[in-house]
């Protein structure tokens, strides 16, 4: 199986963070944060940045509730991967994301970061932390 360039998006209200894979796709790294309004120039950043890395998949984070069930913050996610599917002609594809922000978070408090610099890093972090947990998933189910 070919080594796929993948993007992550934590998708927030307000900005989304973003980390990408590394060029032989084994380790995620936080990229930037991308304001969500306009929602025009939101897309047009995402499909740069993605046309840039020669982008294969997108990961989206599906904020997915503690008893395993889809809210409306899923819902709005969803709306969304459709979306982009249509409109960057990428594969598209929903990570389970329970708890990365909150992980995010708590590793910037245990370093000492204030808040001011923690903000959009938190964002990245989350997105991080959703492409390792599908990098993982993928290599589980190559070891398989």
């Amino acid at each position: 199986m070919s080594i796929k360039k993948i993007i992550a998006l934590d998708v927030g209200q307000k900005r989304v963070g973003v980390a990408a894979t590394d060029d032989l796709g084994y380790t995620a790294q936080p990229l930037t944060v991308i304001d969500r309004k306009p929602h025009g120039l939101f897309l047009e950043r995402l499909k740069s940045l993605c046309q840039e890395r020669g982008t294969e998949l997108l990961v989206l984070g599906l904020p997915t509730r503690t008893n395993g069930r889809l809210g409306p913050e899923a819902q709005k996610v969803l709306s969304l991967a459709s979306e982009l599917r249509n409109k960057l002609n990428l594969d598209i594809k929903t990570f389970d994301e329970r708890l990365t922000t909150a992980m995010a978070e708590r590793l910037f408090n245990e370093a000492g970061v204030n808040w001011h610099k923690k903000r959009d890093n938190i964002d990245k972090t989350a997105a991080t932390i959703i492409l390792e947990g599908y990098l993982t998933s993928l290599n589980a189910k190559r070891t398989e």
